[in-house]
């Protein structure tokens, strides 16, 4: 059974990345399945650090990007908005090439709060980042006064 609000496509959870940062990246997402969403990104000289392998920090936006996505999704977001509370990273093995693809899947969806685990892979298959993060559901009416 989907966890996702209404089901949603990944050609229309990919339309949410017109002007900003998933646009500038290059993010785009490839899949969304019935409790996931994957995406992926280039290594390139947008997304590599000096030494020319992937930047941690285009990693960890990768992994919020997905895990920010994957929340919005499951929650109506005419009544809740999804926001990041803490995302964190290990990054496994550096990648230098290609792309590298995400997979967010849920640790827990609560009323308050969710959390994500992202895995992040080379072309190869091979883990380069693992990441989480926790995502606060708040109420429009809060935030909207």
């Amino acid at each position: 059974m989907a966890i996702w609000f209404e089901q949603p496509t990944k050609d229309e959870a990919g339309k949410m990345q017109k002007g900003t940062l998933m646009e500038t990246l290059d993010i785009q997402i490839i899949d969304l399945g019935e409790d996931y969403i994957s995406g992926s990104m280039p290594v390139d000289h947008r997304t590599v650090q000096p030494y020319g392998i992937l930047h941690g920090g285009a990693s960890v936006a990768l992994a919020e990007t997905l895990g920010s996505l994957a929340a919005h999704l499951v929650v109506d977001s005419s009544k809740y908005f999804t926001v990041g509370m803490e995302v964190n990273a290990n990054h496994l093995r550096p990648a230098t090439k290609g792309r590298v693809t995400g997979t967010a899947k849920p640790i827990h969806i609560g009323k308050s709060s969710h959390v994500w685990g992202i895995e992040i892979k080379n072309d190869e298959g091979k883990m380069v980042c693992i990441s989480r993060i926790t995502m606060a559901i708040v109420s429009r009416d809060k935030i909207e006064k």
